[in-house]
């Protein structure tokens, strides 16, 4: 019995949407990382290393301890191939642009999916059936009642845009204040 009811629990969220898109996004997450990661090392790190002066950043690291006392290793693998401990600063930095990079791309596409949402009429209540209905609708399509159209106005900032601002302009202030602080 107990084992029916956790089977037909366990469908039951597996047929939810949400668990769906949460796979989805999950796959597409780890796409995107590898194709992110893929873009720094091979395309954007190599440039900024050679107008630096032919530099690979993935090779940036400091002996810690262990390996050849004295000796001067060329790459990571060699000094740790030597049983040195090394710390990869060239790595740090290939995540620290990885990451930069894959912020400003979700950035970017929560940006184009707000401006979409926000062109999709609003809906109302029907005052009449209390069906949802079109807010620019003149007749309900359910009771074909007449109706007074609701003037929406797309360039009106969603709800997400002024929670935002206001969770900005509140660390700003927050931020004025601990700079004061710190002065002092």
């Amino acid at each position: 019995m107990a084992k029916s009811k956790l089977l037909a629990e366990f469908k039951a969220f597996i047929e939810r949407g949400s668990a769906i898109d949460m796979a989805v996004g999950i796959i597409v997450g780890s796409v995107m990382t590898s194709m992110v990661n893929s873009l720094v090392k091979d395309i954007i790190m190599p440039p900024i290393g050679i107008l630096i002066g032919d530099v690979d950043f993935s090779q940036f690291f400091i002996v810690l301890s262990g390996g050849t006392a004295g000796a001067h290793y060329n790459t990571v693998a060699e000094a740790q191939a030597a049983g040195a401990t090394t710390m990869n600063i060239g790595v740090f930095l290939n995540s620290v642009v990885s990451f930069i990079i894959t912020m400003f791309a979700i950035f970017v596409m929560v940006k184009i999916i707000n401006r979409v949402r926000t062109k999709q009429p609003a809906t109302r209540v029907c005052p009449y059936c209390k069906s949802t209905i079109n807010a620019m609708a003149s007749k309900c399509p359910n009771c074909c009642s007449g109706v007074e159209p609701v003037k929406f106005d797309p360039d009106q900032p969603s709800a997400l845009e002024t929670d935002i601002k206001n969770i900005t302009n509140v660390a700003k202030k927050h931020l004025k204040k601990i700079s004061k602080i710190t002065k002092r």
